[in-house]
């Protein structure tokens, strides 16, 4: 019960890994979080040099912020010594923390939540419309985002976790991750040996199946996909850039209105700039209500190899995505 009210009093615990070369997009992003967030917000920006974070702090004293959320930043080094405490005899964890810098979306919440802390982790290409509330993270499992493919990738990552008999959770995405410190650390540093350890390929993508192993193990769920939206490049978005649509016009066909947050995954994060020159058609919504937690749904072996089949169909076409 003490959790349940200090949960419902703390301000959310915001985590976003952020590049300065993310920073043309993720602003409009960021904004729009300090703007409509009805809940109080505890923000750790986390960057890669002292020279980011100097950079980011001019930028953020331009963001408006009327509920003057608390923004930090934290820069990778200064968690050098928490990661030498905590993941010193896990050398997978450590390795894959030096990785590519989106896995350090996975590990470096790690070295600064406290033990119960719940731990919100944003993309920086996400963008919040409407005034809304997070759902409730769970005492335990894990929410991430759904989309209707799967971005587990590279394909020889998930075939060894396959190989490994480690269940992954199919129509991941990545946007949004909702849990809780501590993590099984052991566990961890056990499933990123079996796929590759030091030798894993640095591919962002990675951490979306560190991530669908993470979801299969702990349980938890999909986060409401009418709520919480990701960018799908269908056929008929294709076709209207090819005929010279411009990204933010096709941007705007998106249910704006009727969600909470928005995913602007690949090429649709670099249009948020245009949308919002252009701004949203009428006016801003409000969204309290908890949207409904679906189950994670495990990637078989023999989904997988379908789905494979008809990517590898759909790059030969080039003109057609069939995914389902």
């Amino acid at each position: 019960m003490s959790n349940r009210v200090s949960d419902n009093l703390a301000p959310r615990r915001v985590y976003v890994v952020l590049s300065l070369r993310s920073l043309p997009y993720a602003r409009y992003g960021l904004q729009s979080l300090l703007l409509h967030s009805l809940k109080e917000l505890d923000i750790a920006l986390i960057t890669d040099s002292y020279e980011d974070r100097e950079a980011l702090l001019r930028a953020a004293s331009e963001w408006e912020n009327p509920n003057e959320h608390p923004i930090r930043i934290v820069v990778k080094q200064e968690l050098d010594d928490f990661e030498a405490h905590i993941f010193g005899r896990l050398p997978n964890l450590r390795s894959f923390r030096h990785g590519h810098p989106c896995w350090r979306k996975i590990t470096d919440p790690l070295l600064i939540a406290r033990p119960g802390d719940e731990m919100i982790i944003l993309d920086p290409d996400l963008y919040f419309p409407n005034r809304f509330i997070f759902e409730a993270t769970p005492p335990q499992g894990l929410l991430l985002m759904w989309q209707k493919p799967n971005c587990l990738l590279p394909p020889e990552v998930v075939r060894c976790a396959i190989d490994s008999a480690i269940p992954l959770a199919r129509h991941v995405d990545i946007g949004v991750a909702q849990w809780r410190s501590p993590a099984d650390l052991d566990w961890l540093d056990w499933i990123l040996g079996k796929l590759g350890g030091p030798a894993l390929p640095q591919a962002m993508h990675v951490e979306a199946i560190v991530w669908a192993a993470i979801a299969m193990r702990e349980g938890g769920g999909y986060l409401d996909p009418r709520y919480w939206k990701c960018w799908q490049r269908t056929p008929a978005k294709r076709l209207l850039r090819r005929i010279g649509f411009s990204g933010g016009k096709i941007l705007k066909s998106e249910p704006w209105h009727d969600i909470k947050c928005f995913h602007a995954g690949g090429e649709a994060k670099w249009w948020l700039a245009e949308m919002e020159q252009h701004g949203l058609p009428g006016v801003i919504r409000e969204h309290t209500e908890p949207g409904d937690i679906r189950p994670f749904v495990e990637l078989t072996p023999e989904r997988y190899a379908r789905e494979e089949a008809r990517k590898r169909f759909v790059r030969g076409l080039d003109c057609f995505q069939i995914l389902h």
